[in-house]
């Protein structure tokens, strides 16, 4: 058995949550996505329901320019300390409960739920999964979202 590059630190932050993150959503910030990102359908024109994708761009941080790494996007703070520095998108998959609308107070907590070490074709990899629950004011689940990312 190889030793594994994970260190035992590493490993402890799985099950680890974020702190919550919590939106409102409005009407003007669905418009102007959608029009951003060239919607077609009217619903998400006029505001009356967010795209799935909105999501995306809804929880993440407000970060200054000078705080933005050089790929332009600010340092996550779901990463563990790894040996791997290249952090990728490896998948998303999306289960909806209901759409998000203009009015809706959000909560979203993430969570490590796993991570595994891999050998790629040039060399090791590490594979971090994610869930994020997203609730609404009342508690009810409107988007579970897992994720992957991997480190080389």
């Amino acid at each position: 058995m190889t030793k594994s590059i994970i260190s035992e630190k590493a490993k402890s932050a799985i099950g680890q949550s974020q702190p919550p993150i919590t939106v409102e959503v409005s009407r003007r910030e669905i418009q102007k996505y959608s029009l951003a990102t060239q919607q077609s359908q009217q619903k998400y024109l006029d505001g009356d329901e967010a795209p799935p994708m909105f999501l995306f761009g809804l929880l993440r941080p407000l970060t200054p320019i000078n705080e933005l790494g050089p790929d332009g996007i600010a340092r996550d703070a779901s990463l563990p300390d790894l040996p791997l520095k290249r952090v990728m998108a490896g998948g998303t998959e999306m289960i909806w409960s209901r759409p998000i609308r203009p009015g809706d107070v959000l909560t979203a907590t993430k969570t490590l739920s796993g991570m595994e070490e891999k050998q790629g074709k040039t060399g090791p990899l590490i594979l971090l999964h994610y869930e994020l629950d997203v609730l609404d004011a009342n508690g009810s689940l409107v988007v579970k979202e897992r994720s992957t990312r991997i480190c080389r």
